[in-house]
């Protein structure tokens, strides 16, 4: 075999040795995850008490300068080790010498001992890290999102699945955050689009909890305002219109199918009104007393008790209304007073 021949061969098998080591180091790494570089610094890394002279480990300054890397990541490690060797998962550092191999947790165990950033150690991160667990997430996960706002700011407006789960998140927030609910009510409340999408939202949840009322109750409202006992008929359709209604996914726009349930039981319970001459005058009698105490209350809170020169607010037609008022209350009281009982 030639000399160049012979230099292939010895280059292709250090090559070969080369990916073979990496694929024990990936297999390796898949089996125990980050265990596997928290071996590295528990066994090379010195314990906080032994001086230099003691043993052969190093600081986490002078690991971090050799790994090309903060002494804050190493330390995250560190403690993750720490906390794995109080659960008795891993030995403590103190039985660990350099380049010594152990027994490894499971990949699946690492996330709960290891979190890779700074700020769960603070009471904030602490909170998301607390809040994650009891969503059955990683806790880095939620803190990599809390760390970059901008990011999930970019995914909530690009994807719309997320925005749904923002909306979600942020609804059982304001449930026991008062602040926040006050920040949003004055954002809806500046923003004209917000303002008309409430509106029409409240329109619609007032029309459908009429119905349901009826479903529900047995009773319903008449124009003049009036509670009166539903006819089957009435809450039977009530019920039909309610049923379309929660059958509708949450996504859905329930504006034009709670119109159209209002609009129905409306118009039966005028037909009911109207079929019935005990309620129709009982409705008239209704009305009529509401719209004389609407009027006099509006009349009593007309008053002058605040101007000093009546000259300064006198117009024309001021005294011609009253005077057009003070003749249509007349033809009330003289009508009435036909009307009245005698002894």
């Amino acid at each position: 075999m030639t000399q160049s021949a012979t230099t292939g061969v010895v280059a292709e098998s250090a090559a070969t040795d080369v990916v073979a080591q990496d694929a024990r180091e990936f297999g390796a790494y898949v089996r125990a995850g980050g265990w596997a570089f928290a071996l590295k610094v528990a066994r090379s890394v010195r314990p906080g008490g032994e001086a230099a002279g003691e043993t052969a480990k190093i600081s986490a300054k002078e690991f971090a300068e050799l790994a090309g890397c903060s002494p804050e990541r190493v330390m995250r490690y560190y403690k993750a080790w720490d906390k794995a060797a109080d659960d008795g998962l891993v030995p403590y550092f103190e039985a660990l010498a350099p380049g010594q191999d152990v027994e490894l947790p499971d990949s699946d165990v690492w996330h709960s001992y290891y979190i890779s950033r700074s700020s769960a150690s603070s009471d904030r991160g602490t909170a998301i890290a607390a809040a994650a667990e009891a969503e059955g997430i990683r806790p880095t996960k939620a803190l990599e999102v809390a760390e970059n706002p901008t990011a999930l700011r970019a995914a909530i407006l690009a994807d719309p699945p997320t925005a749904k789960a923002a909306r979600a998140a942020l609804l059982d927030r304001l449930k026991e955050d008062p602040s926040l609910q006050t920040e949003l009510a004055r954002d809806i409340a500046r923003t004209d689009d917000l303002k008309k999408a409430v509106a029409t939202e409240t329109q619609a949840a007032s029309r459908i909890g009429y119905v349901r009322q009826i479903v529900e109750n047995g009773q319903v409202k008449t124009p003049a305002g009036q509670t009166i006992d539903a006819p089957a008929e009435l809450r039977a359709e009530a019920e039909r219109h309610l049923s379309l209604i929660d059958e509708l996914d949450e996504d859905e726009d329930t504006g034009e199918w709670a119109t159209d349930a209002y609009d129905t039981v409306k118009d039966l319970v005028a037909q009911t009104v109207q079929a019935n001459p005990e309620l129709r005058l009982q409705e008239r009698r209704t009305k009529f007393y509401s719209s004389l105490q609407k009027a006099t209350k509006v009349f009593e809170e007309l008053t002058f008790d605040d101007v000093d020169d009546l000259d300064t607010i006198y117009e024309d037609d001021m005294l011609q209304r009253l005077e057009e008022l003070q003749q249509a209350v007349s033809m009330c009281i003289t009508a009435l007073r036909k009307a009245a009982p005698t002894d």
